[in-house]
């Protein structure tokens, strides 16, 4: 039957009229930011106004996981699948790593382009650079600004893997970027966000993802991090050095926030606009990948499966939302973002098949119970064999969860925080000795022979450089001094922030913080998972204080064939040897796609 031209014209004005009202998707994952990290978690560090003003008019989710470590967050964030069914489960895609997140995947920007969006990436990729396959242009993205590995330098945008692998990681789409050295990256970000929100048909739906870099470590050779001296110069009360320079860095990104959320108002799109705020693991406390975020009282920190490695800071806003300014204590996870996303854009989750994820937009929007009743945090098949799961209120833990780093660990406050670090556990050490009452750095021979047994030379080896990657639990005896170099002494006073200008950042709302009690004397030494299965209460014990498995032998059994049950529908992970052929030196001194399929 061939229909007339004022059919054709009805019908196509229908199809525009409904995709102009879908609501906007912004997606802003912040990377390795740290629980206590944020003023509405309790922080009274670093006050996060725009982020905070965001969350408490939105729904702060306080059960909310994603993955210990970057690219498996990554992964199952586009995909909806978890990461033992992508093979991103272990470690994270390292230099010249031939793989990535399977094409087979479909992932969130196709989703979404079904619908009638206009797709964009502005930030860090880190699903797979080797061949063309596999950027982001080519899965959906109608253009990316920004980088695909996994850090690097804030100013000159190159990225090292290591000395020998070395090179420019800064594009617009498919192009090399060579004129934008000492320009910071979050402030680029923010530009080139704030750019596509201007120019976008708002008749159109968007889809915007803004993966930042901030607030990673930049590369172990330079500085690892890196903040403009205005935004540093934001915190005087801090008096430890890296922990104020981290603060400019996420008052940075802060500020970042609050211009993509005041250009939306500013067009007219905020009231038809869905904001995610996440981030993609647990903060790298205590000087963990050269870093100073902060997981506090949470245990362990990123790239373990303690709660401060994989216990999200997120929430979600938006007008939209029937209800919103609560606390939600449901179970989420980041494979729920897909499907819940894709509901609020007015699509059908339940045609998305094979997801592990599930649509929680009714859920959260009515403030009912949601789908969600276990989170497999991970299995890792590779060498130390650890797992983690979490079904109701209950978690269990397997292998080598993280016990190097298993500690509870301060915020740094005074100078000598980065020397003298918090930890009370086997792996206390300093890195100074008193001398004539002067503090004399150790080094060479001396500084090994004198301070290290095998747990601090695992310990400081994790600290003294991330190489470019994310999985820093491997020994490495070769950066001890990278790691002296860097933690230098460094005295600085600073002044205490005022009452009166702490309480204006607060105006918001309540802070949400996390109240552990007191910590029993033998809660550093009741559980080893490497031994037997550690069983902990999270609901009442988010601090992970009380190994409970003796007295609940029936649950740990069950909550172990659970495990084996995931196990069973797990695929091998897709890590590779580096290939040296991706080295930036024979590639103009840039990391580029070399492989073509």
């Amino acid at each position: 039957m061939k229909l007339s031209h004022g059919l054709l014209m009805l019908m196509a004005l229908v199809s525009f009229c409904g995709a102009a009202t879908r609501p906007n998707i912004v997606v802003i994952v912040a990377d390795d930011l740290g629980y206590n990290d944020v003023s509405f978690h309790g922080s009274n560090q670093i006050p996060t106004p725009n982020i905070d003003s965001l969350a408490y008019e939105g729904i702060i989710l306080n059960n909310y996981y994603v993955s210990p470590i970057c690219t498996p967050t990554r992964g199952a964030l586009m995909s909806g699948r978890h990461p033992i069914h992508t093979g991103l489960q272990h470690s994270v895609i390292y230099s010249s790593e031939k793989y990535g997140l399977p094409l087979e995947e479909k992932i969130m920007p196709q989703w979404f382009n079904e619908l009638g969006y206009r797709s964009h990436i502005v930030g860090k990729w880190h699903l797979g650079m080797f061949a063309d396959q596999y950027l982001p242009t080519l899965r959906g993205f109608e253009s990316h600004y920004g980088y695909y590995q996994g850090c690097e330098d804030y100013f000159d945008h190159t990225y090292e893997a290591e000395p020998e692998y070395w090179g420019l990681d800064w594009r617009r789409n498919l192009d090399l970027l060579r004129n934008e050295t000492n320009l910071y990256s979050t402030d680029l970000f923010a530009q080139e966000a704030v750019n596509i929100i201007n120019k976008h048909n708002t008749s159109e739906p968007l889809f915007l993802y803004l993966p930042h870099q901030a607030v990673h470590s930049g590369n172990t050779e330079g500085d690892p991090l890196q903040a403009p001296q205005h935004y540093v110069d934001r915190f005087p009360h801090i008096n430890n050095y890296h922990r104020r320079l981290f603060a400019g860095m996420l008052a940075a990104l802060d500020d970042a926030v609050g211009s993509v959320v005041n250009t939306l108002k500013a067009r007219g799109m905020y009231d038809n606009t869905v904001i995610v705020f996440t981030t993609d693991n647990g903060g790298p406390s205590n000087g963990f990948d050269a870093n100073a975020a902060n997981n506090f009282p949470l245990r362990g920190v990123k790239a373990t499966q303690w709660e401060g490695g994989l216990r999200g800071v997120g929430f979600i806003a938006s007008p939209l939302l029937n209800q919103t300014g609560y606390v939600s204590n449901h179970m989420l996870h980041v494979c729920d973002w897909l499907p819940t996303l894709y509901e609020a854009a007015g699509g059908d989750p339940t045609k998305m098949a094979n997801l592990d994820g599930s649509s929680e937009w009714q859920s959260l929007s009515h403030n009912q119970p949601g789908n969600r009743q276990e989170i497999l945090h991970n299995i890792d098949p590779s060498g130390k064999g650890q797992m983690g799961l979490r079904v109701g209120d209950y978690k269990i833990v397997v292998g080598d969860i993280g016990m190097a780093w298993s500690d509870w660990y301060p915020p740094w406050t005074s100078p000598g925080d980065s020397l003298e670090l918090h930890v009370n556990n086997s792996a206390l050490f300093k890195y100074f000795t008193a001398k004539d009452e002067q503090m004399q750095v150790l080094s060479g021979e001396a500084f090994k022979n004198s301070v290290f047994d095998k747990n601090t030379q695992y310990f400081a080896n994790s600290m003294a450089g991330n190489r470019g990657s994310d999985d820093l639990m491997e020994e490495d005896n070769d950066e001890t001094l990278k790691f002296v170099k860097y933690h230098k002494p460094l005295h600085t006073v600073g002044k205490p922030m005022p009452k009166s200008t702490l309480k204006s950042y607060r105006h918001f709302g309540n802070p949400v913080k996390i109240d552990c009690g007191q910590k029993p004397f033998n809660a550093s030494t009741n559980c080893d998972p490497r031994q037997s299965p550690c069983l902990f209460h999270i609901a009442s014990d988010p601090c992970e204080y009380n190994n409970i498995a003796a007295g609940n032998q029936g649950l740990v059994v069950l909550l172990l064939t659970r495990l084996m049950q995931c196990e069973d529908t797990m695929v091998p992970p897709l890590n590779t040897p580096v290939d040296p052929a991706g080295n930036p030196k024979y590639h103009d001194g840039a990391w580029v796609p070399w492989v073509k399929l």
